[in-house]
């Protein structure tokens, strides 16, 4: 879902990003907050995320103005610590509310080298790798994920589905570097995307079910954490839940202070390190040409679109024309 489209038009990233600015204004929400989620989305863009860039915007859109989510949220604290703080995201998108929790649990972290925020009531927060980072930029080790009520409950489905194929929640872990490209593995828990389904991919649960069950385990850690930790079942926030009918979902985010635990350039060359001899003493993985680390792909891409434009594709194209007709923004390409 993820490789570069095949048949694109150039987007500038300014243009693109007050084109969304101007959608999500439309859709309700204040310019501070419509920029916010916008510069999110397009960053995504910008690294070849496409599956959670602008592409999203359409929906995004429809379900505030659906009001199915909040676009006028009254985001607020719950609960604190001296390590922790607790965000109730009022039933808006995951985004405001997670920058927010992010930020002071970095604050946290730089006092006393540890820090966690966790929001509850919100919709989809994209990718987890926009909060991992803001940690990482920030002189931490991030790690963010997200859960929603009820993961792990079929609901009685008949057949029952297949528990090799149990949940997909983001998960992203950014670890700092200072002249090499840093570590960051921004992905999902499941070891096959949700598109791959079928009897090609049934055959591998009895080939590998090691790979499997880890998969497994890394749904329901990711779930947990990014959900039930975050008090999002408690019944203070039924009203909120039964309003805003996506505010089922939490999320968590967490910061490791570098300099806290050892001097800040130890850390940063011995992840240089590891990043320069992957690369010059293994063989890249096959149908790839460089031997590379999560992450490193992401920043060369983030460079080629800046300089040449984001190669926007057909999905991307369609969704932003759907949303450009329904709201009257101009479409930000020529």
């Amino acid at each position: 879902m993820n490789r570069p489209p095949e048949s694109f038009v150039f987007v500038q990233e300014d243009r693109l990003l007050e084109f969304t600015t101007t959608c999500f204004e439309k859709a309700g929400l204040t310019h501070d907050h419509a920029a916010l989620i916008s510069r999110l989305l397009v960053n995504s863009d910008l690294r070849g995320v496409r599956s959670h860039g602008t592409r999203t915007v359409n929906g995004y859109c429809g379900s505030f103005e659906g009001g199915y989510a909040n676009p006028q949220p009254d985001v607020r604290m719950v609960h604190q610590t001296p390590t922790a703080v607790v965000l109730d995201g009022d039933g808006t998108l995951g985004y405001l509310p997670m920058v927010r929790a992010t930020e002071q649990a970095i604050a946290k972290a730089k006092e006393v080298g540890i820090g966690m925020g966790l929001v509850r009531n919100i919709g989809h927060y994209g990718s987890a790798g926009h909060y991992s980072r803001i940690c990482m930029e920030a002189g931490c080790v991030g790690f963010s994920v997200q859960g929603y009520q009820g993961q792990g409950n079929a609901g009685g489905s008949d057949p029952k589905p297949q528990l090799g194929y149990f949940g997909n929640p983001p998960i992203s872990f950014a670890i700092p570097s200072e002249n090499e490209s840093p570590v960051v593995l921004d992905a999902a828990t499941c070891i096959m995307a949700d598109y791959q389904r079928g009897e090609e991919f049934d055959a591998l649960l009895s080939k590998i079910p090691a790979a499997f069950f880890k998969s497994v385990g890394y749904t329901a850690v990711a779930s947990l954490l990014g959900g039930g930790l975050t008090g999002f079942t408690l019944p203070d926030g039924e009203e909120v839940r039964n309003r805003w009918s996506s505010a089922k979902l939490g999320g968590m985010v967490l910061a490791i202070h570098v300099d806290s635990v050892l001097p800040q350039a130890t850390f940063y060359a011995e992840t240089d390190r590891m990043v320069r001899d992957v690369r010059e003493t293994y063989q890249p993985m096959p149908g790839t040409d460089q031997a590379i680390l999560p992450g490193g792909i992401e920043e060369e891409r983030m460079r080629e679109h800046r300089r040449d434009g984001i190669r926007y594709g057909e999905m991307e194209q369609e969704s932003a024309q759907s949303v450009s007709q329904r709201l009257g923004v101009p479409l930000p390409w020529d």
